[in-house]
């Protein structure tokens, strides 16, 4: 392994600095020069520079400002900009995470210059082509060299595909920040109400249907908790869009900082979300997760008793919020925190 492999790291949105940010540190310490290309995604400062700031991230050297827009020409945008760095760099490998639109200009842009391409949080499917997130997953698989899995599931699935190499199941890198929040946060005084729902909406097939969002809203005001909703950027331009607002009993947020959210969702009784990460963070933390779409990439979470998905539903989701609590512990799912650490000796020993 040479000292002076050099690693470009391809982030854009929120998920993705938290992914980052542990990996960029294991990466450092095995001896690899790591820097960040920041597409623009989300580049607002609550959705972007805080989290650099909280999670010790390096500062990007590139961003690309490619945020809005629509998706294609987002990923176009996204896909000059990042062949142009690499072109000019030349690194040893390209590192993507998740699912955006960042995930496939950065696989896409890598491969097309037969630079090696690393995919963390490989291998999973919600099996809905409707959502731009599935396309991104199915075409960076099939683009990588190097596939890491949060769980046995994914190398599965990956091998229906055909996709055999380079494949390692390593447990999920959110687990790695995770855990050590969560560990800080449960240190501090914290106000924790006996009832509260937290609530997180982004995805477009929810922001953008007035009908779904005003299903969910009737069912959060008749359940009558108090929720808190940090609002997405994109979600506050929808509301204000479709003259929608939440119900009394909804306090609106700013967006939330990695360890402020993480508080709030210790502090809660349940949580309701659309979002893949906060599903598998709810899980960990021991709250009862409520999936505001049609179907989940985390299978396991919905085995196990601990996430419900109701879609939009007004019946089903206060149908879940009536649900019992499971009796037993959740289960030790997505890794121990090491993810991180076993990534960065995979990568070390193939650069």
């Amino acid at each position: 392994m040479s000292r002076s492999a050099q690693i470009i790291a391809v982030a854009g949105a929120r998920p993705q600095f938290i992914k980052a940010a542990p990996l960029c540190a294991a990466l450092t310490t095995a001896g690899l020069t790591v820097r960040i290309l920041h597409t623009g995604q989300h580049f607002d400062a609550g959705m972007s520079d805080i989290f650099f700031a909280e999670l010790n991230l390096p500062a990007p050297v590139w961003n690309l400002a490619c945020g809005g827009g629509t998706h294609g020409a987002m990923t176009g945008a996204m896909l000059a900009g990042i062949e142009k760095v690499l072109l000019e760099e030349k690194p040893d490998m390209v590192v993507v995470f998740g699912d955006t639109n960042s995930t496939l200009a950065g696989a896409l842009a890598a491969a097309k210059l037969h630079i090696p391409v690393a995919h963390v949080e490989a291998g999973l499917r919600s099996r809905n082509r409707l959502m731009p997130e599935e396309l991104n997953r199915i075409c960076t698989d099939h683009l990588s060299d190097l596939l890491f899995c949060s769980s046995e599931a994914g190398r599965e699935l990956l091998a229906k595909e055909g996709i055999l190499g380079g494949v390692h199941v390593t447990g999920d890198v959110m687990a790695d920040v995770f855990f050590d929040a969560l560990a800080k946060v449960r240190q501090l005084p914290l106000p924790r109400e006996s009832r509260r729902a937290l609530l997180t909406l982004h995805r477009a097939e929810n922001t953008d249907d007035p009908v779904r969002l005003q299903n969910i809203f009737a069912a959060l005001e008749q359940s009558a908790l108090p929720v808190v909703f940090p609002v997405h950027p994109r979600t506050l331009r929808a509301l204000g869009a479709l003259n929608l607002a939440p119900p009394a009993n909804v306090r609106c947020t700013e967006p939330a900082g990695y360890a402020e959210f993480v508080a709030l969702l210790d502090a809660c009784s349940v949580i309701l979300t659309d979002s893949g990460g906060v599903q598998k963070e709810a899980l960990w933390a021991g709250k009862p997760c409520i999936t505001l779409r049609d179907e989940t990439e985390w299978p396991e979470t919905t085995a196990c008793g601990w996430n419900t998905v109701t879609g939009a539903d007004t019946a089903a989701i206060l149908a879940a919020f009536a649900k019992p609590s499971p009796s037993s512990r959740p289960p030790a799912l997505y890794g121990d925190g090491k993810a991180s650490q076993r990534i960065a000796e995979i990568i070390a020993a193939m650069v």
